[in-house]
Parts: structure tokens; C-alpha cells; sequence
């Protein structure tokens, strides 16, 4: 394993928090996901299915974890379900966990082999009413794709149409949001990764380089430091493509003159981390871009100061949207009667600032979430107001990571330069 787990301890008080949440005579069965096919017999890297690693720590395919805390036999409360391994997977694929090594890293007793599963089920059913399955609740995913929980789902309606299934997603979504001391510092390892790759890359970047080639020095920086992939695909866009917002092509040279925005994030020990730069390819910005960056930084530092307890995400990104509306018109892209004649739901500064400013972080770069809880300590949100001006060819974002506290806003991110002076700075040194 390339990164350190956290204590089991975590793993036992996420499941203690979720068996507290379930109704009486419920079980819950939560899956990893699936090896999916690439082409032939290849198939893409395994990621594990972030709430059973959330509940368990297990990082390994073919994992079942079966809970049920109304079981009449104690050891059958919590039973983890691991690969069955053989001769021929460790010369093909390598070790795989022991019930040892999987009861010592999820802190669950009773571990059985995936393969025995079905008779195990079998055998408990009778004593339970109802399950709690997860299914993809994501108020931003708009792609359905049938997991085991699918397959699951559609069993037991099948075979006992009487028990009834019971959405895990909203109880999982509220855990989540509040992350733990071990949790934070998972997440911290990730932006320490990640500082040192941008540390690399705004001493490498320079006229002529190409996008990619900063790609490479990023991931290239990610791996030596025990990061296993990037917490999502990176964004490096030059000049005008810095307005594609999710602008993930990567293949385009950097030019004397032009700013490049970075949007990237580590993860470590699956907890993401994400951060948002731009920084001028000659290492100097010009004028104009300077007074765009400052516009920016100046709605950062308003936005960060109101991500405090009790408030709320839907009116946090009114007040910071017209924090940026005010910002715009100084800057001479929008004018008072173009605020005026703007729609409520369509405000002007969307022109220039047509994203969120912030989302929650921890398993997941979007992580799961319930959008209308107010923010509390131990909640992670990222900070990112950004201006567009494709007119001009100029995109500007700008993103740290803050951890909610009851002492206010907590910037993990403020040892990464962002001021334009630290930026040139590092640049040129």
C-alpha cells in the first residue's frame, strides 16, 4: 500500500454513527465497486467505492460489509466479506488481504470470503425487515450506471418482495460532511502533495512549453510523494482555453505573454485534495491581468471569510455573487443597467463567473453532500471565484481548500503561494 490508512478506530466509529441512524430490525449491505472492462480483457484502474471505504478501510475489489445490529449472534453484527485469494492470483496479481490483515485494518471480527456471501445471506434474512442499500444520490450526477447495489436491489425484490429497501445515501451524505481529526489529516497529506507539485510546476513553466509537459511534471510529482492518481483529471489551460471551465484537453503550447490556470489535486490514501492557480507563462503578469487577479483574490478573501457555522450554501453564493458583481463593474465588464435588467435566476455577474464557489471535499473532489445544511466545524469546502473574459483571452480562478471551524474559517492551503507578487516571486527564483 502506497499510503498510510488511518487507525481502525475511525473505520469502527463511521459504522457505530451509521448503525445509530438506522431504523430497528434493518440490516445494510454496502458493495465495492465494480473492475470495469476497457477493451479485451483490460480494464480500468480499481477505485474503491468511496462509503465502503468510509465504513470499513478495506481498498480492495470484490469487498462486501454486511451490518446488522439486531442480529440475535453478536459475531454476526458486523461481518466483512474479502476476495478469496489462490495460487494463481498471487502469481498473476500479487497478495491480497488476509482475514487478518482485513480485521486489523477495518477493525470487524467476523471476516468470511466474498464467495460465501449468498449462504450467509440466506441464512439471515428471516430475521430482518428491511436494508439499507446506497445508491448514487449525487444531486449533480445526471449518468446511471447499475452497480452491485442495483443487482442487489433487484434480488431481493425478486425473491422476498416484502422487505422493504432503505435509502443508506442521506444518512452516509450528513456523516460525511464532518470530517474527523484522522480525515483531515489524510486530507492535509493531499495538499501537502499537491503544494510540492505546484511548486515544481511554477518553476517549470515557461514560453513554449507545452500543456501536457506540465501535466507530466504534476503527476510526475504526485507519484514520488505516495499519491496514487490525481484526485480528478487536471486542468492545464493556456491562454483562451483557461474559459473552458472543465477544459481537460492539455495539448496546447503555452505562449509568451498568456496566463495558464492549474487546476489539480493529489488525493492520498483516497481523500482528495483540490487546488486552483493561474499563473503568467513569462513568469510576469502584465496590467491588465494583474487587475483581474487582484479582482479575484479580493472575492476569494470575502468568500473564505463567510464560510463560518450557520451559514448556508444557497446564500453564501448570493452574497459572494453580488460581492462579484461589484468587482465586475469596476473592472469595466459590467455596468449598473446590466445588473438591473438581469434576471434573478440568471444574475449578470454569471456572464463572467458562471460556476459555484464552493463544494464540499473528502472522499470525493465533489464529495457527497446535503446542499441545504448549514455549514458546520468540521465541514471542507473549497473556496473558487474565478473571472472569464474570453473576449480578452483571460480565465482566472483561484482555490483553497477550508476547513470549518468553530473559530472561523481555516485555510488549508495558505502555506501555496497565491498573492501576484508570491507568484512571480517563485516563478523567477
Amino acid at each position: 500500500m502506497k499510503y498510510t490508512s488511518p487507525p481502525p478506530s475511525v473505520f469502527q466509529a463511521h459504522r457505530e454513527q451509521f448503525i445509530l441512524k438506522m431504523q430497528p430490525g434493518c440490516a445494510a449491505v454496502f458493495f465495492s465497486n465494480d473492475l470495469v472492462v476497457t477493451n479485451g480483457d483490460g480494464h480500468y484502474p480499481f477505485i474503491q467505492e468511496s462509503n465502503l471505504y468510509y465504513l470499513t478501510g478495506i481498498d480492495q475489489e470484490d469487498t462486501i460489509l454486511f451490518l446488522f445490529h439486531d442480529s440475535p449472534r453478536p459475531q454476526f453484527r458486523e461481518v466483512l466479506f474479502i476476495r478469496r485469494t489462490n495460487q494463481e492470483i498471487k502469481i498473476w496479481e500479487g497478495e491480497k488481504l488476509t482475514k487478518e490483515q482485513a480485521s486489523a485494518i477495518s477493525g470487524i471480527e467476523t471476516v468470511m470470503y466474498t464467495d460465501e456471501f449468498e449462504n450467509f445471506f440466506l441464512t439471515q434474512v428471516y430475521l430482518i425487515q428491511g436494508f439499507y442499500l446506497y445508491f448514487n444520490e449525487h444531486d449533480r450526477n445526471r449518468l446511471f450506471y447499475p452497480t452491485a447495489s442495483h443487482r442487489f436491489a433487484y434480488k431481493l425484490q425478486q425473491q422476498f418482495p416484502a422487505l422493504k429497501i432503505e435509502r443508506a445515501a442521506p444518512i452516509l451524505y450528513a456523516l460525511r460532511m464532518i470530517k474527523s481529526e484522522e480525515e483531515i489529516e489524510q486530507i492535509k497529506r493531499a495538499i501537502s502533495i499537491t503544494a510540492q507539485a505546484f511548486e515544481r510546476v511554477a518553476k517549470f513553466v515557461k514560453p513554449g512549453v507545452y500543456e501536457y509537459e506540465i501535466e507530466a511534471e504534476i503527476i510526475h510529482e504526485f507519484i514520488r510523494n505516495r499519491s496514487r492518481r490525481p484526485a480528478y483529471e487536471p486542468i492545464v489551460a493556456s491562454g483562451a482555453n483557461a474559459c473552458v471551465l472543465h477544459y481537460i484537453a492539455n495539448n496546447k503550447q503555452c505562449k509568451e505573454g498568456d496566463l495558464v490556470l492549474l487546476d489539480f489535486g493529489a488525493e492520498y490514501g483516497n481523500y482528495a485534495s483540490d487546488l486552483t492557480r493561474t499563473i503568467p507563462v513569462n513568469g510576469k503578469f502584465t496590467p491588465r491581468q494583474k487587475e483581474v487577479y487582484m479582482a479575484v483574490c479580493r472575492v476569494f478573501e470575502y468568500a473564505k471569510s463567510l464560510l463560518i457555522p450557520g451559514n448556508q450554501l444557497e446564500t453564501y453564493t448570493q452574497e459572494v455573487g453580488a460581492f462579484m458583481q461589484e468587482e465586475l463593474k469596476q473592472l469595466g465588464l459590467l455596468t449598473e443597467k446590466d445588473i438591473q435588467n438581469a434576471s434573478p435566476s440568471s444574475p449578470a455577474y454569471k456572464k463572467y463567473f458562471p460556476h459555484g464557489v464552493s463544494h464540499h471535499l473528502g472522499l470525493v473532489t465533489h464529495d457527497n453532500s446535503l446542499r441545504f445544511t448549514p455549514f458546520a466545524p468540521g465541514m471542507v469546502l473549497t473556496c473558487e471565484p474565478g473571472i472569464y473574459i474570453p473576449e480578452e483571452g483571460i480565465g482566472i480562478r483561484l482555490e483553497n481548500d477550508i476547513l470549518i471551524t468553530e473559530n472561523g474559517p481555516q485555510d488549508l492551503m495558505e502555506m501555496i503561494p497565491m498573492h501576484w507578487e508570491a507568484i512571480e516571486n517563485l516563478m523567477n527564483t
